[in-house]
């Protein structure tokens, strides 16, 4: 019987603030029974009862080290389809922890780099099958560094929003009856709005409530690579001592070749050169008094 007229009340306090002062947004249409509206109220919460089922949320976590990061990814996916669940984000990263060069050659060299591969998943897993699957997850790994799980109860909120819920439907019928006339039709629209969302949040609770949501994080001992790379040096290209010296001898030799072939180019001069200066030692000669004089 108290279930009963809790719910009659709580839309008496609603509709008589809705109708209160000429500025509200809400006008109560005056009616020739009041008993009427009381058992329409009444009958809009006969389906509601103050006691909901248990609407538990669980959630997990943990963070283990594994031998490898890319097997236990793909045994930990597999584990998910086998208990109808799914994998709803994973993300593998490889960060390089240092490396070093050694020389092998002039134009190689090996270069020794030191990995840490690590991956998060989220996964979403059938509830009463959480606690089965993460011992399996455990056993994976060589040793789990964090492990928690979490329980919410969110049957207060269900419960919740499912009255306001209800209590909006009445307020909708009232207005669509004539007993409750809303001035403006946007405020029709911002209630439906709100009966839409008080829909939609408790059905995300179900489906938290029907699936429990694991976030996994592993990683690996850091792994070490080898490779042969070109030697980026442009300095370590250099030729050894003796053929850079075979090679400076051999330019020398073709450096002159080229100044003898330069001279065979310019004979022409040369031979007018060697005319010039045997015709002024035979001037020279015959005329000795007038160079004497232009020494004087």
């Amino acid at each position: 019987m108290k279930i009963k007229i809790l719910p009659a009340l709580a839309v008496g306090v609603l509709l008589l603030g809705a109708c209160k002062g000429g500025s509200s947004k809400y006008e109560a249409i005056n009616n020739s029974s009041s008993a009427d509206s009381t058992s329409v109220d009444s009958k809009a919460f006969a389906d509601t009862s103050l006691s909901v089922a248990p609407k538990l949320v669980k959630s997990a976590d943990m963070r283990f080290k594994v031998k490898s990061v890319q097997q236990t990814a793909e045994k930990i996916t597999a584990l998910a389809v086998k208990t109808n669940g799914m994998v709803m984000h994973h993300q593998m990263e490889s960060s390089n922890q240092g490396s070093r060069d050694y020389r092998v050659s002039d134009d190689s060299l090996r270069r020794v780099s030191a990995f840490n591969t690590s991956e998060d998943m989220t996964i979403k897993v059938p509830s009463d099958k959480l606690e089965e699957f993460m011992n399996q997850v455990a056993h994976m790994g060589t040793h789990v560094t964090f492990s928690k799980m979490d329980i919410e109860d969110k049957s207060l909120d269900f419960l919740s929003a499912k009255l306001k819920l209800n209590s909006r439907k009445e307020l909708v019928d009232q207005q669509k009856k004539g007993k409750v006339i809303i001035k403006n039709p946007i405020n029709v629209l911002a209630l439906k709005d709100d009966m839409v969302d008080g829909q939609i949040d408790n059905l995300k609770i179900d489906a938290a409530v029907k699936f429990s949501v694991i976030t996994l994080n592993f990683y690996e001992s850091n792994t070490i690579l080898q490779e042969t790379i070109a030697n980026d040096d442009p300095s370590a290209y250099q030729l050894p001592f003796a053929k850079r010296l075979a090679n400076s001898l051999s330019y020398g030799w073709f450096m002159f070749t080229e100044f003898v072939l330069a001279l065979a180019n310019l004979w022409v001069f040369v031979l007018m050169a060697i005319a010039l200066w045997l015709l002024f030692r035979y001037y020279k000669r015959k005329h000795p008094s007038f160079f004497g004089t232009i020494k004087s």
